[in-house]
């Protein structure tokens, strides 16, 4: 695996995103997604929200000089939770785990948690590899799936 590394996200980081979220395994895995994850408008008014919010930390993945991804945390309901999405060509590679340790260093606040469709190993591993453990589970309408999807809820303690 090459060296990766993480930075505030830039706008033009954005249409990046954009065409990773048109990968419909990539949505499959992460379940719960937008309704429409090719229209771009209501994709830039997600993105306007997580930029200008200050209490968002949020940052682009970096391998070989290029974008393959976004790692983010945020508060939820007094939680505080993150949450990543990783180009499918990068998986499988230790692209996701070592963004999330870099991530964790950045982000002090615990606890944190976070969730992961029940089918969805690769992410669940990559949670566990940086000591996060399952403690509860959830179920909700995932829009990817047109489906409830259980998931498990992860926390990290220290």
């Amino acid at each position: 695996m090459n060296r990766v590394i993480l930075r505030d996200i830039q706008e033009g980081d954005l249409p990046i995103f954009f065409e990773h979220q048109q990968d419909p395994i990539s949505n499959y895995m992460a379940a719960f997604t937008s309704k429409n994850p090719s229209d771009w408008s209501q994709f830039c008014n997600h993105w306007n929200k997580i930029l200008t919010e200050k209490t968002i930390l949020k940052q682009s993945i970096i391998q070989e000089n290029k974008v393959v991804g976004h790692v983010i945390s945020f508060d939820m309901f007094g939680e505080r939770e993150v949450t990543y999405w990783i180009n499918r060509e990068s998986w499988g590679k230790g692209v996701a785990t070592e963004a999330l340790k870099q991530f964790l260093r950045l982000d002090p606040m615990r606890p944190l948690y976070a969730r992961a469709a029940k089918d969805n190993i690769g992410s669940r591993r990559v949670l566990e590899k940086c000591g996060f453990f399952i403690v509860d589970e959830d179920k909700g309408f995932a829009n990817a799936r047109n489906m409830e999807v259980e998931e498990f809820v992860f926390i990290l303690k220290y």
